[in-house]
């Protein structure tokens, strides 16, 4: 058995969600991509995959090899590129993690123009709302926003004015009580993005520390889509909290209003990641030079635009 081969056909199956979908990725037939699936399993001596004809569901050991497979076949391409030398052009799958509104807005139109740069690669973009380990999720770069607590991996910073802005609708606002503090919003109907808090928001501190002070709630709608809390907010069903480049247009357009913006927290930078020694394969390197300027200036646009809310 090869071994290696036999962990990327784990490891496309796995991403692919199916052995057919699996054998179309990789252009061999369902039976092959299903014989060397059981070789492994027969060469670790654990079953990693509970499958059906559908879907797959990874065993619990197969969610730690998984893990194993993708850094093991990750240091494979670079000893590959090492031994190549510099003159290797870009080439093979890039994988992209990003927040979802961010990665179809700002970061999707510049993927776009890369692969018409560069035939020779393709790009897997995931658009996720949580944390992700680049290199046990054998991602090849990041775009994250917020201040960097990994100092193992390679950052360029691309802006820097993303704001936690909470809003309402005009005329929620022209039927509740008035909301001159964050300390008032415990009176009001909350629309929780659950990745921003659903039981409390930080402030700024009203006074000269820096200390920031903490708002508890009880949610009336808790929501885990962007899109969504948005929408409810625009409808008049509460207040909401998103970032910035979330709701500019429609506080631009008067179906938002921005509040209490002087006790927002302090703006978050925007960076690109990349797990160490990642920048030196050709086509991470060819996407970064070519995606770091582009980003820059559309993010600066962006931040101008949330300068403008209220």
């Amino acid at each position: 058995m090869d071994r290696i081969d036999a962990m990327k056909v784990f490891v496309t199956a796995v991403e692919e969600g199916s052995l057919a979908a699996a054998a179309r990725k990789l252009k061999r037939s369902p039976t092959a991509i299903s014989r060397a699936l059981g070789l492994l399993e027969e060469h670790v001596g654990v079953e990693l995959l509970h499958r059906t004809t559908r879907s797959l569901k990874l065993s619990e050991a197969g969610h730690r090899y998984v893990e194993a497979c993708r850094r093991i076949l990750v240091d494979l391409e670079e000893a590959d590129i090492i031994a190549g030398g510099e003159r290797s052009s870009p080439r093979g799958v890039l994988t992209i993690s990003a927040p979802p509104i961010l990665g179809e807005e700002v970061l999707r139109p510049v993927i776009d123009q890369f692969l018409q740069q560069q035939p020779s690669v393709s790009v897997r973009l995931l658009m996720l709302d949580r944390f992700v380990n680049l290199v046990d999720e054998g991602v090849d770069i990041a775009l994250r926003i917020g201040n960097l607590t990994d100092s193992t991996h390679i950052s360029t910073r691309i802006g820097g004015e993303v704001r936690r802005v909470v809003v309402a609708s005009p005329g929620y606002l022209e039927n509740h009580p008035p909301i001159h503090e964050p300390a008032d919003l415990q009176r009001h109907d909350i629309i929780a993005f659950s990745n921003f808090g659903i039981e409390s928001w930080s402030f700024r501190s009203s006074g000269s520390g820096n200390i920031p002070r903490t708002v508890h709630f009880s949610p009336r709608y808790v929501v885990n889509s962007v899109r969504a809390a948005a929408a409810s907010a625009e409808e008049g069903m509460g207040v909401t909290r998103l970032y910035s480049y979330h709701v500019a247009d429609r506080v631009r357009d008067g179906a938002l209003r921005a509040i209490i913006t002087e006790f927002e927290p302090p703006a978050l930078p925007v960076h690109l990641l990349a797990p160490q020694g990642r920048t030196s394969v050709p086509k991470v390197r060819a996407f970064v030079d070519f995606a770091v300027p582009k980003l820059r200036s559309t993010l600066a646009r962006i931040a101008v635009e949330a300068r403008g809310l209220p």
